[in-house]
């Protein structure tokens, strides 16, 4: 059993007409998930205190590192030398659709790195109606966006 016949990638093959191991899938083939992952990267949810509380935890996971706690730019990375990036109350940013934030998150933007493999289309949803809950509360004076009592498992 150690020693089987089998081709490797793109090994010559006189079985297959095109005389290659590697053929290309049946007409009509779609990826697992793949059109509920569209469907979900193009229809955000409603906005829900729960959403706005899973994009805070998702937003201190992802983004704090470089945005900060505040959304202020001034992240740990940004005291070690990265370039900072834009407040999230920065007139660009501020106009931003939520959409071109998804989209930001998803492919990333000039240095910021792209989160599409690591974030799921649900919880950048989340972190783009965080970022908006950002953006009012700096609009509305607060000095800091705390959780909710009893939010983020009791921390």
């Amino acid at each position: 059993m150690t020693k089987q016949p089998k081709y490797g990638p793109q090994a010559a093959a006189a079985l297959f007409a095109s005389g290659t191991s590697a053929q290309a899938p049946p007409e009509g083939t779609v990826a697992q998930d793949t059109q509920s992952l569209a469907q979900a990267s193009s229809i955000p949810p409603p906005v829900t205190l729960a959403l706005v509380e899973r994009g805070h935890e998702r937003h201190d996971i992802f983004c704090k590192p470089c945005h900060g706690a505040s959304g202020a730019g001034d992240g740990t990375i940004v005291a070690r030398g990265f370039p900072p990036p834009p407040p999230y109350w920065d007139a660009r940013v501020a106009a931003a659709t939520p959409a071109h934030l998804f989209d930001v998150i998803t492919h990333g933007y000039g240095v910021m790195y792209p989160y599409a493999e690591r974030i799921p289309p649900a919880d950048r949803w989340a972190i783009v109606a965080y970022v908006r809950a950002l953006e009012v509360a700096h609009a509305q004076g607060a000095p800091d966006v705390q959780p909710p009592a009893g939010s983020h498992g009791g921390r």
